[in-house]
């Protein structure tokens, strides 16, 4: 789900242990209002691609957007998702906003925008590099990395929730100890993560 939405879900009591979260400001913010026990910390860094099940030629970069050819480009909801942010972002750095979010269909979160792009429903979209480097999405279409120069760097934070440290403390500390592990550096690394 979007970082938003498990954010709400936990404000609403949802009975998770720990949150990784796409961006830092959540488990911040969850900090704040004392429904985490500990202060979030950076597990990997998100890598931006535009990807397409199509045959359109991505070697324009994202200025290929504008093209007439482009009907529909999904987009995770900025509001909820941080890779939703980050688009919106290298649109920006491009100046093709406008043309974009014309043709734009947002999704709920990255997941809804796979669906989309894999669906063949959008001729192409943003989501996280890690999706396309999955095993289950593998070679499927074809994609490129968004510049990181064009977009804040989506740090992505981990947090033991209050539920967590009042029920499996020791456990909820031990998963947040191995992600930073060189076997877990290793796996987030083979999916396209930037690391701390």
């Amino acid at each position: 789900g979007s970082s938003g939405k498990i954010t709400a879900q936990v404000r609403s009591g949802a009975p998770f242990d720990v949150f990784l979260s796409a961006d830092m400001d959540y488990p911040i913010i969850l900090l704040k209002e004392g429904l985490a026990s500990s202060p979030p910390i950076v597990y990997a860094y998100g890598t931006l691609v535009l990807w397409t099940m199509s045959n359109l030629d991505l070697t324009s970069g994202l200025k290929v957007l504008t093209n007439r050819k482009v009907n529909k480009i999904a987009i995770a909801d900025p509001k909820l998702a941080p890779y939703g942010r980050a688009a919106l972002q290298a649109l920006a750095h491009y100046r093709i906003v406008e043309a974009v979010l014309a043709k734009a269909v947002f999704g709920e979160n990255v997941s809804q925008v796979n669906q989309y792009i894999y669906s063949r429903n959008v001729t192409a979209g943003f989501t996280a590099k890690s999706v396309v480097l999955s095993p289950y999405m593998h070679g499927k279409g074809h994609w490129i990395t968004v510049p990181t120069d064009t977009y804040q760097p989506i740090a992505q934070g981990a947090v033991i929730l209050k539920h967590g440290s009042d029920n499996a403390e020791p456990d909820c500390a031990r998963f947040i100890r191995f992600l930073a592990s060189a076997k877990a550096r290793k796996i987030l690394a083979d999916y396209g993560y930037g690391l701390p």
